[in-house]
C-alpha cells in the first residue's frame, strides 16, 4: 500500500473514533457547561470586614423601575448615601452579607441560555435592553475601601425542593448557577438603621397628650382643635373627661410610640438644624422657613412650632417630653418605601418633626433616674438634623380622635 493510501487510511480511522467516542461518551461533547462547576465566585473576597460598601438593586414589578440602595462605610461612620448620608447601624449586618458571599461556590450550573434568565429570576434589574416587568433578579455589590469590587451577582428564586439554594448569575454572563446562600441583604433603609428611633419605653411613658387639629393656610387658621390628654396612674391609663377607656386603641398607640418606625429622611437646612441644636429658640431665615412651609410646619410671631396635622406630647419618668408634629404629606417615593396609599387607604408617606426637652422639676417629681438631662442633649442633636417621614399607617396610630379613645 502507497504512503498515500496509508495516510488517507489513518484518517479515516481517526475520525471513525472520533464518532465512536462521542456516542460512547456524550459529555465530552456537552462538557464545557459543566467547565466551571464547583470553582469559587469571588475570589477577591477572603475577608469578610474588608468590605466598606454594599449595594443593593431591587427591582419594582409595580413602578417597572429599578430600586438602587447603598450603605458604605465614609469618615469614620456608615452612612447610606441614598438617604442623604443618613447613619446606618450597619457594620454588623454588612459583614454577614460579606461573610456569606466569602466562599461562595457555583454548586452547579442550570442554565446557559439568556432566555431562561426569567425562568430562574435572574434578570438583572439594571438591565434596560430587557423589557420583561417580572423574572428580574436583586444585585447585590460589595467593594472595598478603595471602591474596587469584591462581588458583583445577581440573586434569583430559591431552588424548588432545595432548601438553602437558590438561582444566581454573574453580570454580564449567561451562565446560570444554583449556589447554597443565605445571603439575602434588604434594600429596605429602615432595616439598615437605629429602629429604636425616640428611645422611650411603654414603661417610662406617664403622660400622653394629643393635640389634634389642622391648619387652613388659606386662611391663617388653626381649625377642628381637640386636645386629649392620657395620664398613667399606678400603671393604669386614664383619659380626662372619659370614664371608659378603648384599651387597645391605647395599646395600640403607646406600642406605636415604643417602636416609632420610619421610611425615610430628609436633610434639614444648616441655620435650622443649628438653631435646634443650640436650643435657644429657631432664627427664621428664609432658607428656614421655606424648609418648614414646604414640610408643613410653620412658627408662629409668639415662637411656637406648629404643624399641619397636629402633634403628640410624650412624658417620661425621666423629665423628657417629646413633641411629634405631623406635617405634609410627601409626595412621590421614599427610597424607602413608595408614597402610595395601603391596603386600608390610611393615607400616604408624611413628613415627621420631632423635638424633645427636660425639665429636672418634673424628672423628680416622676422620680426618674438622673439621666434625662445627658439624654435629652443626645437626642436633641439626633432629631435636629432631619426631617422624618413616616407610614400613612404608622401615621394613624398616633393622631387619635377621643372616639378613637373613648368609649360610650
Amino acid at each position: 500500500m502507497s504512503e498515500t493510501g496509508k495516510t488517507a487510511l489513518f484518517a479515516l480511522a481517526a475520525v471513525a473514533l472520533a464518532v465512536a467516542a462521542a456516542i460512547v461518551e456524550p459529555e465530552a461533547v456537552t462538557h464545557e457547561i459543566f467547565s466551571d462547576q464547583g470553582e469559587t465566585l469571588f475570589r477577591r473576597l477572603t475577608d469578610p470586614l474588608a468590605a466598606k460598601a454594599l449595594e443593593v438593586v431591587e427591582y419594582d414589578e409595580a413602578t417597572a423601575t429599578s430600586r438602587p440602595f447603598k450603605v458604605e462605610f465614609r469618615r469614620g461612620r456608615w452612612t447610606i448615601p441614598s438617604q442623604y448620608n443618613y447613619p446606618a447601624d450597619a457594620k454588623d449586618r454588612l459583614a454577614k452579607t460579606a461573610a456569606a458571599l466569602v466562599d461562595l461556590k457555583k454548586d452547579q450550573v442550570r442554565s446557559d441560555l439568556a432566555e431562561e434568565h426569567g425562568r430562574y429570576g435572574v434578570i438583572d434589574p439594571l438591565d434596560q435592553k430587557v423589557t420583561s416587568l417580572t423574572g428580574r433578579g436583586k444585585r447585590v455589590t460589595l467593594r472595598d475601601e478603595q471602591g474596587q469590587v469584591l462581588a458583583d451577582l445577581i440573586l434569583g428564586l430559591q431552588v424548588k425542593d432545595k432548601p438553602g439554594y437558590r438561582y444566581a448569575r454573574l453580570p454580564g454572563q449567561k451562565r446560570t448557577y444554583e449556589v447554597k446562600t443565605d445571603a439575602d441583604p434588604s434594600g429596605k433603609f429602615e432595616d439598615w438603621i437605629e429602629t429604636d428611633l425616640l428611645k422611650v419605653s411603654v414603661a417610662a411613658m406617664r403622660k400622653v397628650t394629643i393635640y389634634s387639629y389642622s391648619i387652613n393656610e388659606t386662611l391663617g387658621r388653626i381649625e377642628n382643635a381637640e386636645t386629649l390628654s392620657l395620664t398613667k396612674e399606678n400603671d393604669a391609663w386614664k383619659l380626662a373627661g372619659a370614664e371608659k377607656l378603648n384599651q387597645a386603641a391605647v395599646n395600640t398607640l403607646v406600642a406605636a410610640l415604643n417602636n416609632l418606625r420610619i421610611v425615610g429622611v430628609r436633610p434639614k437646612p444648616p441655620n435650622l438644624t443649628a438653631d435646634l441644636k443650640a436650643r435657644g429658640g429657631i432664627q427664621m431665615s428664609l432658607e428656614a422657613m421655606v424648609s418648614m412651609r414646604q414640610r408643613g410646619f410653620f412658627i408662629t410671631p409668639d415662637g411656637r412650632l406648629l404643624a399641619k396635622e397636629g402633634e403628640v406630647a410624650v412624658e417620661t419618668v425621666d423629665g423628657l417630653v417629646y413633641n411629634l408634629r405631623f406635617g405634609e404629606v410627601l409626595t412621590g417615593q421614599t427610597e424607602g418605601a413608595p408614597a402610595a396609599k395601603d391596603a386600608k387607604g390610611q393615607g400616604e408617606n408624611r413628613y415627621l418633626f420631632v423635638t424633645v426637652t427636660h425639665d429636672p422639676a418634673r424628672e423628680a417629681k416622676y422620680g426618674g433616674s438622673g439621666n434625662g438631662a445627658r439624654l435629652a442633649r443626645e437626642l436633641t442633636n439626633r432629631f435636629a438634623e432631619w426631617y422624618y417621614v413616616i407610614s400613612g399607617a404608622e401615621s394613624a396610630k398616633l393622631r387619635l380622635k377621643r372616639k378613637d379613645l373613648a368609649r360610650g
